[in-house]
């Protein structure tokens, strides 16, 4: 038997897929969020939107897109229902009509400080110390940009 050929086999085994680790790691996750994010209001994606716009309010939809990986067609009905909730106001931008600023509410930025358990208490059930935690957060962002490069080289070779 030739030892340096794949076993296709094996590669072709759910188990050993990174892309479905990832998946069901992400689904998992989600899940985990449900119940904390519950008494908030909110879904998961719109938390991630919540954590962009209270690390840094007044921004563009596109620039929420760009820093949670979102298109603005999958974006605008999240920042909708967030509005619709009075979480946060859409307005064009003066300079620039084309523009949408996003803007936390006041009741947006009060609701931050109700968020403030929702990590300890997520993180708190892992069984994962911090730094191990940490860590494994730098890593997935390396191999996700990574993987934005390669999917930019691809797009770029193929157009």
């Amino acid at each position: 038997m030739n030892h340096s050929l794949p076993d296709y086999d094996a590669l072709l085994a759910l188990d050993n897929q990174l892309c479905f680790a990832l998946y069901s790691a992400s689904h998992a996750m989600t899940r985990l969020y449900r119940p904390l994010l519950a008494p908030l209001g909110l879904t998961y994606p719109q938390y991630m939107v919540m954590l962009v716009l209270w690390e840094q309010d007044g921004l563009t939809v596109n620039e929420i897109g760009t820093k949670l990986f979102l298109d603005s067609g999958t974006l605008t009905p999240l920042l909708k229902r967030l509005q619709s909730a009075q979480l946060l106001s859409r307005e064009r931008d003066t300079a620039d009509e084309r523009r949408v600023l996003i803007r936390l509410t006041e009741s947006g930025k009060s609701l931050r400080e109700q968020a403030k358990h929702v990590p300890e208490q997520l993180l708190g059930g892992v069984p994962c110390p911090l730094q191990q935690q940490r860590d494994l957060t730098r890593q997935i962002a390396e191999l996700r940009d990574q993987l934005q490069t390669h999917l930019a080289a691809l797009t770029h070779k193929n157009t």
